[in-house]
């Protein structure tokens, strides 16, 4: 048996209200709208993974999403000229990563994060 895909299910009254957030500002693509539950990702290749954790790092909360990107800083720049509110961050962690928190337009917080060198 091998795990193929996990997803996570953010409860919001209005999936099509994060359209612009997921589209816009992180490029993902509407992969299924049944009106009552929208699916947003990409095709191809991925590693599906599940974290549990007691705090976000940093004395930060856990978020519900971590998004790894290519560029973290264009990602904060579109947050931001979007007018979604940025949380914490960037931030260049011990661990070896840069990121930021912001809230989806359904409440969610989301960890966007890339891996720095």
């Amino acid at each position: 048996m091998k795990v193929k895909r996990i997803v996570a299910n953010i409860a919001t009254a209005e999936p099509a209200a994060v359209a612009g957030f997921y589209r816009d500002v992180l490029g993902l693509d509407l992969l299924m709208d049944h009106g009552w539950i929208a699916t947003w990702g990409t095709e191809g290749a991925a590693r599906p993974q599940v974290s549990f954790a007691c705090e976000g790092g940093s004395g930060t909360p856990v978020p519900a999403l971590s998004i790894e990107v290519d560029d973290v800083d264009a990602v904060h720049a579109a947050a931001i000229a979007a007018g979604h509110p940025v949380e914490y961050g960037p931030a260049d962690e011990p661990w070896g990563v840069r990121r930021f928190f912001v809230r989806d337009p359904a409440g969610t917080l989301v960890n966007i994060l890339m891996h720095v060198t």
